[in-house]
């Protein structure tokens, strides 16, 4: 992790794609039916007054102060906790993701090198679980507080050790935790369509210029010129 314009700079040059899930429903019975049957889910954007679902209150500490480090609110635009993306990480343990339930979790476990993939019986539920309860215990072994009672910049100097893997647990690997699922869901969170809890109001995609879920735009792809409509969510709003 480099310093706050560092990361900015990485951010805008950065192109994610939020994780979409797709239910599946009866056949309609009329056209009307099936209009309704493809429109995208009721919308549960950022809330201030936000309760987590999954998180316990120590947890949801950490995952605010992480947030808030890990993008911060400054010049270049607003920061990952402006922007909603604590809500979006509670919320996405709540689905399938959360429980691994689509990926193959049997065993035998190997640590392998990072070309073969996830190698780990840890749902990203427990990752999260296991993960803020061992960086916390080693920030108070260490500062005497965990990581949400820390200035910021012993936040960042923390996370920056647990990225490079100089902080240590026993329940897991806590530099796969940092990277594969703490800050890949921030920036997920940060980038992804309103309707899943984070980027409020569009913020990010305004940020970088990105049209959102506009369904055509390519006539603007090799104008020399900046895109010059706000961008669209998955449900027709416009910023």
């Amino acid at each position: 992790m480099s310093k706050d314009t560092d990361r900015r700079a990485f951010l805008k040059g950065s192109v994610l794609l939020p994780a979409l899930g797709a239910a599946a429903c009866s056949p309609p019975a009329t056209h009307q039916d099936d209009l309704a049957a493809s429109a995208p889910a009721a919308a549960t954007p950022a809330a201030a007054d936000y309760k987590p679902a999954f998180f316990t209150p120590a947890e949801w500490a950490f995952v605010q102060a992480a947030c808030a480090r890990l993008i911060p609110n400054d010049a270049n635009g607003p920061g990952a906790l402006e922007l909603g993306v604590p809500q979006f990480i509670d919320r996405q343990m709540g689905t399938p993701y959360g429980a691994a339930a689509a990926w193959y979790m049997q065993g035998p476990f190997f640590e392998g090198k990072p070309e073969f993939g996830y190698q780990s019986q840890l749902t990203p539920k427990q990752q999260y679980r296991l993960g803020i309860r061992a960086i916390d215990a080693w920030c108070a072994k260490t500062h005497g507080k965990v990581l949400a009672d820390l200035d910021a910049k012993t936040q960042d100097d923390v996370l920056k050790q647990v990225e490079a893997g100089k902080v240590k647990s026993d329940d897991l690997p806590l530099d796969v935790f940092f990277t594969a699922f703490l800050l890949k869901n921030v920036m997920e969170g940060y980038f992804g369509d309103p309707m899943y809890g984070g980027n409020r109001d569009m913020a990010a995609w305004k940020m970088i210029g990105h049209p959102g879920a506009r369904a055509d735009f390519l006539e603007w792809v090799d104008k020399p010129a900046a895109y010059p409509y706000g961008p669209v969510d998955l449900h027709g709003r416009q910023a």
